[in-house]
């Protein structure tokens, strides 16, 4: 949630009656919740990539659907009064938006009104649509419908005490339209159609989704490279909801992190023109961030059992989803999370606590937690010195601390030297020169993205019941 803002007002976790439908089920199978679900989709048909629909042919249809949806809304609020306020002011939208000639919609009004993160209590349910944009998924501000179950253990609600998130809501997926039948892990307020941006006051991750991905991707990656698991490693592939559990600590304390530490004076959570290698090591500072914390966790006798026992399986996550799954997942247009992934593997192996040997991948878990955190350590001494560079040779220092550990292209620019015009120039002179694959996979991951392709692949859409 990289644009939020640290000191937004929010509500405190309540506890709430219980007013929903009896199981899951009920409500996905409801006769409500389908025909609203059948209308979202019948919309996505005709409206533009800003969520308008131009074609006045097709509005009397859309508002026929606009229509089963706010019937829809209606007759399921009563499961959802934790949520009367956002939902009266959603079907309020849909009418301005119909009333308007199905312009570009804004659903301001509905987005200020819902607050997940008032309602921190482990089960509660939310029906969520707005047009909107899902993150690796759709571009398009389509008009999507999904329903959320929020995941609080309290283990984790302890956990917050200390490391404090009032803005992070962990949730799974009970049943979604096509916006999220993609690798769309994320729900965030700044991908809604509206008129103006507010201050966001809650970000929401899907830890079923990242769970299950993790799961089945992990699973097939120790088969191929012939990988033996410790045994709580592998209690992470057998069972979904301790990994869910699991993935909700890491992304508590991930998340917190984008706002703390000695950031760069222009912080990473402004969106801003930047070589893409720069992201990277702000995703990858962020989960050594984390990793960094369970270690504290699990080595502190004063912890509860259950934050020590996530706190030493949040390690097995972040070592392993970082370079099986993020360090081949996506394209080599800059993709700053696999490059991520594969430094973290290039940092252990170079480390000697990361073997390759007889095709066999090992580790000295012993010796890799501290290796781990050295890494961290170096990404952390970066950014401090960087309130002390001008922001390009912030860029470049950025560059030759990775250098040392992965191989540029050889075609690099950047490796043979940046042409003096250019080190002379904007910004921009540099950003355009940096290759799309400036760092291309080792001979390692090459061969391991062949036979990986197919489960990465079938990963698209998955949830904690695939």
């Amino acid at each position: 949630m990289s644009n939020y803002i640290a000191d937004a007002l929010v509500g405190e976790p309540e506890v709430l009656e219980d007013t929903r439908m009896g199981s899951a089920a009920d409500l996905t199978g409801s006769p409500a919740w389908l025909r609203l679900k059948q209308a979202a989709t019948a919309l996505q048909t005709v409206q533009a990539q800003d969520g308008s629909i131009p074609e006045a042919d097709a509005h009397a249809d859309a508002e026929r659907s606009v229509a089963e949806i706010t019937a829809a809304i209606s007759e399921l609020a009563p499961q959802f009064a934790h949520d009367a306020a956002y939902l009266d002011a959603l079907v309020a939208d849909f009418d301005r938006w119909v009333a308007g000639g199905f312009g570009v919609p804004d659903f301001y009004d509905a987005l200020m009104a819902f607050h997940p993160e008032h309602h921190r209590v482990n089960g509660i349910r939310h029906l969520v649509v707005f047009p909107m944009y899902t993150q690796n998924g759709s571009a398009n501000r389509l008009v999507e419908a999904v329903l959320i179950e929020v995941l609080w253990p309290e283990f984790v609600a302890e956990l917050e005490l200390e490391y404090t998130n009032k803005l992070f809501v962990p949730i799974r997926f009970l049943d979604f339209t096509a916006g999220y039948d993609t690798n769309s892990a994320v729900l965030f307020p700044e991908t809604v159609a509206m008129r103006q941006i507010p201050t966001f006051t809650w970000g929401a991750i899907f830890a079923d989704r990242e769970a299950a991905r993790f799961r089945r991707v992990v699973r097939a990656a120790a088969e191929i490279t012939r990988l033996e698991l410790p045994a709580e490693a592998a209690a992470l592939l057998e069972d979904q909801h301790l990994t869910e559990e699991t993935f909700v600590m890491w992304d508590l304390i991930h998340d917190r992190t984008h706002m703390r530490g000695d950031l760069p004076f222009d912080p990473f959570m402004i969106k801003q023109r930047m070589p893409f290698f720069l992201y990277s090591l702000e995703e990858l500072r962020c989960d050594l961030t984390a990793f960094r914390e369970s270690v504290k966790i699990e080595r502190d006798d004063t912890a509860s059992p259950e934050a020590r026992r996530h706190a030493k399986l949040m390690q097995y996550a972040v070592i392993f989803d970082r370079i099986f799954r993020f360090a081949i997942t996506g394209t080599r247009v800059r993709n700053y999370d696999g490059l991520g992934g594969q430094l973290l593997f290039a940092w252990l192996h170079q480390h000697h606590v990361l073997h390759w040997t007889d095709t066999a991948l090992s580790f000295d878990w012993e010796a890799v937690p501290d290796v781990v955190i050295a890494l961290g350590a170096e990404i952390d001494e970066l950014y401090w010195a960087s309130i002390d560079r001008p922001k390009k040779a912030h860029w470049l220092a950025a560059y030759e601390m990775l250098t040392q550990t992965l191989t540029p292209n050889p075609a690099s620019v950047w490796a043979g030297g940046l042409p003096l015009e250019v080190l002379a120039g904007a910004p921009k002179g540099y950003t355009d020169l940096v290759l799309d694959d400036e760092f291309p996979l080792s001979m390692f991951f090459e061969a391991l993205d062949k036979k990986m392709k197919p489960v990465i692949e079938s990963t698209v859409g998955i949830t904690a019941d695939a």
